[in-house]
């Protein structure tokens, strides 16, 4: 009995020992798109009154969650038994962060209002759409990219047993969401700790100084993940399609891969953008 049970541990021992060399292999593979993220949610994450900024970050990161527990049995069950759609969905999840990138680029350098002001007044309603708003396209952007996650993780263990591939993607998928939206959550409070810092040192003292620097950084590093979150989908979906459609990872061999994909995505997003604009186009003359 107690040789059994011995026996039992040591095969769970065992497991965990490859499951912790898998899921180092599988993190470091996908600490690229995981950088990434941690841009393009930490910019989706900001732009709240302060007494939202919590309540929202925590939205989004049960949507993470919640795209996780979707995408990780249906990629173990897809690539069993149909290899092929992991790939159709990771193109398709492509042209959707293209056309986010490139619509940013886009609004930035034609649509951008010249009245720059922030409206003084705006009404609870319209607030409450606009959160929900950003909310939803968070988490819709994190599901793709929750996708790039576990189809990289799951390729690290390909010749692995299925209990392993099930564990690692597993690991891999809880770490991505606690790592990337804990991160998000310490910058998105930079300001409140700054304040805090400073009313205790009363405004002098090391505490004081270095809330005075986390209160002034604050905006610079919004500014600085705005413009990388907006690079980060550019660059993913041009990753996406140069490793995933043959002609393309093809074409331009001598070209660096960083700005092969830079290139590639904003072409991609650009087509989407042009697309879109003119099917909108199309449905209000229809309308008219």
């Amino acid at each position: 009995m107690a040789s059994g049970i011995f026996a039992i541990l040591d095969d769970i021992a065992a497991l965990m020992d490859d499951v912790a060399v898998t899921a180092k292999v599988a993190t470091r593979k996908t600490a690229g798109i995981l950088g990434d993220d941690l841009a393009v949610n930490a910019e989706k994450a900001t732009g709240f009154l302060a007494s939202r900024e919590i309540p929202v970050l925590w939205a989004i990161t049960k949507g993470s969650f919640l795209n996780k527990l979707i995408i990780v049995p249906i990629a173990l069950l897809l690539n069993a038994f149909f290899p092929i759609a992991i790939k159709v969905a990771l193109i398709l999840g492509g042209f959707y962060l293209a056309y986010e990138g490139a619509e940013k680029i886009i609004e930035y350098f034609f649509h951008r209002s010249k009245d720059e002001t922030p409206a003084v007044e705006q009404k609870e309603e319209e607030s409450v759409e606009v959160e929900k708003a950003k909310i939803r396209s968070a988490i819709t952007t994190d599901f793709i990219l929750s996708v790039e996650i576990v189809i990289i993780a799951l390729g690290t263990v390909l010749d692995r047993t299925l209990t392993i591939q099930i564990i690692t993607v597993s690991v891999v998928a809880l770490l991505a969401t606690v790592g990337v939206y804990g991160i998000v959550a310490l910058i998105v409070r930079m300001d409140d700790t700054g304040y805090k810092l400073i009313k205790y040192g009363n405004g002098k003292g090391f505490s004081s100084r270095l809330g005075h620097l986390l209160v002034k950084s604050l905006p610079v590093i919004i500014k600085a993940l705005a413009v990388i979150g907006t690079i980060a989908l550019i660059l993913v979906s041009g990753g996406i399609f140069v490793h995933n459609i043959d002609y393309i990872h093809h074409l331009f061999p001598s070209l660096p891969a960083i700005i092969k994909e830079f290139s590639v995505g904003l072409i991609a997003g650009i087509f989407v953008v042009a697309v879109v604009s003119f099917a909108k186009k199309v449905f209000v003359r229809s309308k008219g």
